[in-house]
């Protein structure tokens, strides 16, 4: 879903105008993103929690010359789901979804090396 799709389906779920509807939008993502520049923790419950994570600076490679870079430190955003919508994600995940045996698998790689 990009943020246009959002936008329309809010609009048509709530009935709005779609000015309004992006008004709303940017108004919450404006709020996430100050929060986050000024060091804030946001969590929003049933979704899960954005937060910035700073790294420091290190020695790193240029890998194709080889030669030694030094690398500033930064922050970078970062999003952790919360219990709820993992929940959610893995509802319809059942044991024989996860991981196949290596039984079962057997028989498609003999008949491919047969081929």
């Amino acid at each position: 879903m990009t943020k246009s799709d959002l936008i329309l389906k809010i609009a048509s779920d709530k009935g709005i105008s779609k000015a309004r509807a992006e008004a709303a939008v940017n108004m919450i993502f404006d709020c996430l993103t100050h929060s986050m520049v000024r060091d804030e923790r946001v969590e929003i419950r049933g979704l899960g929690s954005f937060e910035i994570r700073k790294y420091a600076s290190y020695k790193g490679r240029n890998p194709r010359t080889g030669d030694s870079v030094s690398v500033r430190p930064k922050r970078l955003p970062f999003f952790k789901a919360g219990k709820e919508i993992k929940d959610i994600i893995n509802t319809d995940l059942r044991r024989t979804m996860e991981v196949s045996t290596v039984a079962e698998d057997l028989p498609a790689l003999r008949l491919a090396k047969a081929r």
